[in-house]
């Protein structure tokens, strides 16, 4: 046997979204990485192994502006341009790249970590080593590291380790949780596993083995939905083993779900009433995707109560939206629904004490094991929130790593330079601006060759029957005075527009009603409704601008889509059916609805013009929307090429690294497989071409940086010699599609950063 010993400054288990972006969090900031997984690829449940869809913030797309940036950003808009097919093979390979990228990570497949050294009493331990074998080499590997990451899932290393953890549903009385039980119990979220079916083009036959459950003699054809053309996550439902051991029982779950896969297909292929004669199964997976097993215990336990309120974090450090989504323990078998939801009104916060074990002294944790509840665990648990908790993990790792300081003692002295050190990364903290002194843009005085005062979407498309509510956000900075409509009326009539406020900033629903106008409108198309909506907020957010439906009139969607403007369609009835998820449509976000027309908002313009898209917004430290887009906009650029945005220092300023922050519309849904398809393989608002020029004051302008056919959102510029400038500008040259020259955020640094 092959023995050997890894040293490294940090040692990631579990090669997951959380464990693949702790990883590359942690080598970015300069640290020497082992990232250990025990399967032959990446991505955990999302890989081509499982196939499970990536899901987040946006929560297919219930709520706005909510797609995470960072490093899981990075992976949903490299894969969108290379993967428009949802190929899972070619997901894989993003990822893998995605690590390979880095210099700092040594990738360690197919290696199984199953033995842990631990030293210390049951109140502080710390880990000393772990130890992997790598199958199919027949090598023994030890790790050692001052951090170490438990990204497994199951929460394999810190139970080996010592560290406390949970397992089960707490009782309602532990945190106040009205979704809770009343008594604790071991119940758990089951396991799924999916196939996929394909079209031959010639009849097929199916005989189903032996093992094949009759679905008709079962409550599933009754109680969920089952279509021949479906395949994936569209059958995220066949799941089981909420009342048994998820990990301890994991081979006779697999076992179950077997049988009733191909009971499911037997059912569609053979019972006549599918028309699926020439459909054929194409993949079934092998492992069972689990959902919940260990949750260990950090310094703080996230709860239902803080996803619901939105609880701001004094050391919030990643966000999630994703609804609380819990199942009933007998899964497929069961007579309710598959799943039952609880929103909040919009994102929520996560704190960092949430991240590190309460008594493990150099452990963190990222992905499904973070310190939460079993109910707050419903929403945390989807991969692309377990991808930015994996990021702020891997920061905070790296960080107390570089200190040589324990994960607890970062949060209590040094929790402003975490949090700003994942605002320069493009994580999201919501809400959270940069305050970041080493970046010298902050200080400049910040010009551009023109910018987008004036909201006027005036390029009639589709015609929308106003026979529901429907709504139009619209940027309030530093208020709405008059707006204006495009309608078409059958008959002369009245229409009313409400004015409401969205409550919190990073909220996109109605909250408080702020103003009322009622405009009348003659029989004919086309016409320009004006009223008098006046609202002048303290600080600049966004309008929610209801128009009360009126059966004898059309609004009009706009050809183009406008940065900052959103549609919304009031919606009595969720379009899912309710034996497969109940959402209450008394929740603001489910009520209020994009219906796929996101990028087509309504005619409309605004009275008064608008600093929503002033040039200082772009160092204004927002680097995603806030109360408004918090981006630099341009006129269109139609008339003037190139477009620019300037910086002017009062004294000359040395500059070596140069941050750029483009716009790739983080209200766009972006799924890794085959949910949706966007019409495009790169968000357009991207910049394409550009140019990075330099000068001091009198001098000639000198080119110092440039990027062509981008469509990254966030570039880093390392200047190979610093240089002397007090003026330095970004010149747009092209888009990949928008009108408009649009950037979210300038830094400029006289240092390079790790």
């Amino acid at each position: 046997m092959k023995q050997e010993l890894v040293q490294n400054d940090i040692t990631v288990i579990g090669g997951g979204l959380a464990g693949v972006c702790a990883a590359i969090a942690a080598a970015r900031l300069g640290q020497k990485v082992a990232l250990i997984q025990n399967r032959p690829v990446l991505g955990g449940n999302s890989s081509s192994e499982v196939r499970v869809w990536v899901c987040g913030a946006t929560a297919h797309g219930t709520n706005r502006y909510a797609r995470e940036t960072g490093i899981m950003g990075e992976l949903f808009v490299e894969n969108q341009y290379r993967n428009p097919e949802g190929n899972p093979y070619l997901w894989d390979l993003v990822v893998l790249e995605a690590v390979k990228a880095e210099s700092n990570i040594t990738l360690y497949l197919n290696t199984d970590v199953h033995e842990v050294l631990a030293e210390g009493d049951e109140q502080e331990r710390t880990i000393t080593a772990v130890t992997g074998w790598m199958m199919g080499s027949e090598r023994r590997i030890t790790f050692k590291s001052s951090m170490y990451l438990d990204c497994t899932g199951d929460g394999l290393i810190g139970f080996l380790a010592g560290a406390k953890f949970a397992l089960g549903r707490e009782a309602r009385s532990e945190y106040g949780e009205e979704w809770a039980p009343e008594i604790a119990d071991d119940i758990t979220l089951g396991s799924t596993i999916l196939f996929y079916t394909k079209d031959t083009g010639v009849p097929v036959n199916f005989v189903p083995p032996s093992f094949a459950k009759d679905i008709s003699q079962t409550t599933i054809p009754i109680r969920r939905v089952i279509k021949s053309g479906d395949s994936g996550c569209h059958y995220w439902w066949i799941e089981w083993g909420g009342e048994h051991d998820a990990v301890h029982d994991n081979e006779m779950i697999r076992d179950e779900l077997w049988s009733v896969i191909y009971g499911i297909w037997d059912y569609i292929k053979n019972s006549g009433k599918f028309g699926a004669e020439n459909m054929t199964l194409e993949w079934v997976g092998s492992l069972p995707g689990k959902r919940e097993y260990r949750r260990f215990t950090g310094d703080y336990v996230l709860n239902q109560n803080d996803i619901i309120a939105q609880r701001e974090f004094a050391d919030g450090v990643a966000f999630g939206g994703w609804s609380i989504d819990l199942h009933p323990p007998q899964g497929m078998y069961a007579d309710a629904s598959g799943s039952k939801h609880l929103h909040a009104d919009g994102v929520y916060h996560i704190p960092f004490r949430s991240l590190y074990s309460a008594n493990v002294r150099n452990m963190l944790m990222a992905g499904r094991d973070i310190s939460a509840s079993h109910v707050a665990f419903g929403t945390t648990r989807v991969m692309a929130t377990c991808a930015v908790i994996g990021e702020a993990a891997g920061t905070g790792a790296a960080l107390s790593s570089r200190k040589g300081i324990t994960p607890r003692e970062l949060q209590e002295r040094h929790l402003e330079e975490l949090r700003q050190t994942l605002l320069r990364g493009d994580a999201s903290i919501i809400g959270l601006r940069s305050s970041d002194e080493d970046d010298v843009a902050r200080k400049a005085r910040v010009t551009a060759s023109s910018t987008l005062g004036v909201i006027e979407l005036a390029q009639p498309g589709e015609a929308y029957p106003l026979q529901h509510d429907a709504a139009v956000l619209i940027p309030a900075d530093p208020g709405i005075s008059g707006l204006q409509l495009l309608v078409d009326a059958k008959q002369a009539t009245s229409v009313t527009a409400e004015l409401w406020d969205t409550g919190r900033r990073e909220n996109y629903v109605p909250h408080t009603l702020q103003a009322s106008a009622t405009a009348h409108a003659e029989a004919g198309e086309q016409q320009w409704l004006t009223f008098d909506l006046q609202w002048q907020p303290q600080v600049p957010q966004n309008a929610f601008i209801i128009i009360k439906a009126n059966d004898a009139v059309s609004l009009h969607h706009s050809q183009q889509p406008h940065s900052g403007v959103l549609v919304f369609f009031k919606d009595e009835e969720p379009h899912v059916s309710k034996d497969l998820e109940d959402h209450s449509t008394d929740q603001p976000v489910v009520l209020w609805k994009m219906q796929g027309k996101a990028r087509q908002p309504f005619c409309c313009r605004i009275g008064s013009t608008t600093a929503a898209f002033a040039a200082d917004k772009a160092v204004n430290g927002y680097h995603r929307p806030f109360g408004g887009p918090q981006q630099w906009m341009s006129q269109p650029m139609a008339d003037r090429q190139p477009e620019w945005l300037q910086l002017q220092w009062d004294s000359v300023q040395s500059i070596a690294e140069i941050h750029l922050t483009f716009n790739d519309d983080v209200n766009e849904d972006l799924v890794n497989l085959h949910h949706h398809r966007t019409a495009f393989a790169i968000i357009p608002e991207l910049v394409r071409n550009y140019r990075v020029e330099t000068r001091v004051a009198g001098g000639k302008w000198t080119e110092v940086a440039a990027g062509s056919d981008n469509r990254k959102r966030k570039v880093i510029h390392r200047l190979p010699n610093p240089v002397q400038a007090d003026q330095l500008r970004v010149l747009i040259d092209s888009t990949n599609g928008s009108r408009y020259a649009e950037l979210i955020e300038i830094r400029a640094y006289g240092a390079v950063h790790q």
